[in-house]
């Protein structure tokens, strides 16, 4: 296989995932308890790519610290900061300048257990110049649709269509890019992938290729709905081919804890509490007789006695207060203090 560079996307600001994200930059959110960037590192290390490199603006400093050098995880990371928010093609642009071997690209939001290698082969069998993941959804509004032909070549892009639309596979933030494409964007500017480099391929009759991911899962945890969906996909088993560390046993006196629960280390859980299908954090307290169910805490949070969290997401160091509800969809930012009672 020839070899590869990985570029990761990861600019953002997270805005669509706020109020979490607003002292955690998106690339290291947790899921399952564990950054995310690492479920990506561990995507490409596993096709032996490991020569990584993060596009960062949003909180750099914070997903360097987190993340280091690479080299515990087998791979080797470099970070560069983009001078202002330059669009998907003008940071792939700016961060591979010079480089001489294709590129897989993800956006860093993309959670997905595809075999890298399988897209690889793709790549090369056609002699692609850009190949991109398709993957199919039953809504594609909010996404870019890409038309293919029978042999999988690219015919046309059409950013979130409205009403009924054949096909329904969509731009997955997935691409392996032929270092020759940097030349076509311009230094230093603002250019999108999706408006700006792929449409300028197609017009110029460039060997552009759509794999599509029929057998791989695939979401963009960019929301909070989705967010809480990809933790809840991880309980079930629904995301396959990877695993997670010992997360540690709860300290508990009673642990009313299914066996789909996800406890990180250093918890405490009182008599009398009720764990469903959730993931928590680690040092969490949670005291007696409160139930969280199909939700996420993070670190440190305390939820006092027979409080009630559903479906919700739980920032870092929150306070939960006595008989609280935290009812289907809320999500709290970190160090956000809910009194005794409150409901929202």
């Amino acid at each position: 296989m020839t070899a590869m560079k990985a570029l990761i996307l990861a600019g953002g600001q997270g805005t669509r995932l706020r109020p979490l994200t607003t002292y955690t930059p998106k690339p290291i959110v947790p899921l399952v308890n564990r950054p995310f960037a690492l479920y990506q590192i561990e995507l490409l290390r596993r096709s032996g790519i490991t020569d990584i490199t993060f596009s960062l603006n949003y909180q750099p400093e914070k997903i360097e610290q987190t993340l280091g050098d690479g080299s515990k995880y087998g791979v080797r990371i470099r970070y560069i900061c983009e001078p202002s928010p330059m669009g998907t093609g003008g940071a792939f642009r700016f961060a591979m300048e010079g480089s001489d071997e294709p590129t897989v690209v993800l956006n860093g939001d993309i959670l997905t257990d595809l075999r890298l290698s399988d897209l690889i082969d793709f790549h090369q069998a056609n002699n692609a110049r850009v190949s991109i993941g398709l993957a199919r959804v039953s809504d594609p509004s909010r996404y870019g649709v890409a038309e293919l032909d029978v042999s999988g070549r690219v015919l046309r892009f059409i950013e979130k269509p409205q009403g009924k639309v054949t096909p329904n596979t969509i731009n997955a933030g997935i691409y392996i890019i032929e270092p020759s494409v940097l030349e076509t964007i311009p230094e230093r500017e603002n250019r999108s992938f999706e408006y700006d480099v792929f449409p300028k391929l197609l017009e110029q009759k460039e060997r552009f290729y759509g794999y599509v991911m029929e057998n791989a899962y695939w979401r963009d945890i960019g929301t909070l709905e989705s967010y809480l969906a990809a933790h809840l996909d991880y309980l079930a088993g629904r995301l396959a081919r990877f695993e997670l560390e010992d997360q540690g046993p709860a300290t508990a006196a009673h642990s009313g804890v299914d066996a789909a629960s996800v406890i990180g280390e250093d918890c405490i859980i009182q008599p009398g509490v009720e764990i469903v299908n959730s993931v928590i954090g680690p040092g969490v307290h949670i005291e007696e007789k409160a139930s969280v169910k199909h939700s996420v805490i993070w670190s440190h949070s305390r939820v006092a006695i027979s409080a009630d969290i559903q479906h919700s997401l739980i920032g870092q160091s929150c306070h939960i207060g006595r008989n609280a509800r935290v009812r289907r969809g809320s999500a709290l930012g970190d160090r956000a203090h809910l009194p005794d009672y409150t409901v929202v």
